[in-house]
C-alpha cells in the first residue's frame, strides 16, 4: 500500500518499518512479548506457527537489521532503544487485549 510523500519524508530514519503479520513482525512480537528470556528456532516455530524452514529466514533478517541478537541456537530481542519501547507497547497491547477479553466477572 503506497504511503504520502508527506509521511515518506516525515517518517525517522530509524523507525521500524514491519508489516504486522509478516513473519519478521510476528517473532519480533514473541520476542518483544517474552524479552526476558532466548529462544531455539524450534521453540520459535512452535510458539508463532511459523514453518519451521521460514522462522531461520526471518530472524537472518531481523538480525541483519539489529533487531534480534544470537547466540549459539539461541536467539533473543535486541538490546535496543527502539526495541524497549516496541516491547512496551506490545506487553502493554497484550494486557489491554486480555483485560478487554476476560472482563469483570460477576
Amino acid at each position: 500500500m503506497p504511503i504520502s510523500i508527506d509521511r515518506f519524508d516525515e517518517e525517522p530514519v530509524d523507525a521500524l518499518d514491519l508489516q504486522e503479520g509478516t513473519h519478521p513482525y510476528r517473532l519480533l512480537q514473541f520476542l518483544a512479548a517474552h524479552s526476558d528470556q532466548a529462544f531455539t528456532q524450534t521453540e520459535l516455530h512452535e510458539e508463532t506457527d511459523i514453518k519451521r524452514g521460514s522462522v531461520g529466514a526471518a530472524l537472518s533478517r531481523l538480525e541483519e537489521r539489529g533487531l534480534v541478537r544470537h547466540r549459539g541456537r539461541y536467539w533473543a530481542i535486541a538490546e535496543d532503544d527502539r526495541l524497549a519501547s516496541y516491547a512496551a507497547q506490545t506487553n502493554a497491547s497484550s494486557a489491554s487485549t486480555t483485560d478487554d477479553y476476560y472482563g469483570d466477572e460477576e
